[in-house]
Parts: C-alpha cells; sequence; structure tokens
C-alpha cells in the first residue's frame, strides 16, 4: 500500500467513441437515498433513518474541440431520433469505462458506467481576447456505477 494518495491527472476513457483524450470528468458521485419514517406509538421522538434508493450524478466529460470531430453531437443526435420514432431499444446508451491509472498506465481504480446516454452538449465559449483551447462537454445520464479499486 502506497503512503501517498494518487494523483488524478492520468486517466483514460473508453466511451465507444475515438480514442481521443479528455481534460476532465466530474460527477462521479453515488448515493443512497435517506429515507425518514417514525410510526404514531414510536416513544421516541424524532424519526428513524434508513437506506432507500440509489442514485448517481450525471457525468460530464470536457475535451478539446477538433476540426470535423462532432461525435459528441452525432451520439445526442442519436437519442432524438429515438423520441422521433427511432427503432426501439438502447442502441444510443452505451457502457463507459473511466480508469485512474499508475506510472506504467495499469488501471488502478475503474469506474463502469451503465447505459450512458448524453442529455446535453456543449460547444466551446468563444472570447476574442482570449489564449486557451477551444474545449467541448458532453453531460451524460446513466443507470448505475460501478467502482472497483484495486
Amino acid at each position: 500500500m502506497s503512503d501517498y494518495p494518487l494523483p488524478k491527472f492520468h486517466f483514460q476513457v473508453d466511451w465507444g467513441g475515438t480514442k481521443i483524450g479528455f481534460t476532465e470528468i466530474s460527477g462521479l458521485d453515488v448515493e443512497t437515498e435517506v429515507i425518514e419514517y417514525r410510526h404514531g406509538a414510536s416513544p421516541e421522538y424524532s424519526k428513524t433513518k434508513q437506506p432507500g434508493m440509489q442514485k448517481w450524478a450525471n457525468i460530464t466529460l470536457k475535451r478539446g474541440t477538433f476540426q470535423s470531430d462532432n461525435e459528441y453531437y452525432d451520439w445526442w443526435k442519436e437519442t432524438r431520433l429515438f423520441m422521433e420514432g427511432g427503432s426501439p431499444g438502447s442502441a444510443f446508451r452505451r457502457d463507459i469505462t473511466i480508469s485512474l491509472l499508475d506510472e506504467t498506465h495499469a488501471p488502478i481504480v475503474v469506474w463502469k458506467v451503465k447505459n450512458a446516454w448524453p442529455t446535453k452538449v456543449q460547444s466551446t465559449d468563444l472570447k476574442a481576447d482570449a489564449n486557451e483551447v477551444a474545449i467541448e462537454s458532453v453531460e451524460l445520464a446513466h443507470e448505475g456505477l460501478v467502482i472497483q479499486n484495486d
């Protein structure tokens, strides 16, 4: 076991698209909702708390904008085609794997995301006096997140 926490800057994403690096990933949150309950004959004057449904935050992936690359938008359009009467099923859903890597490029922590699909695509902002790379992002809804920490 290491004496130092893991650095967060070396990671990879298998998202079913082009092999391209991402600059930032956020929203790898898991939560259990709290159910509060008190029955009328309880001698305690407070509610009990117990675990309820699990929920997961939307995940945001950010990357540089490249010429002739519309993969985020094209994936988002697949969800729109489904809503307009496209074929039933989950063709637009993808399982995604996010891996935090060590110095030998081996996965240390792996987040497996189930049935992700884009809810929002955000193009870069534009600023005439900026000296920055154009960044685009996609926000993903999903149906589960499993964390494997080896």
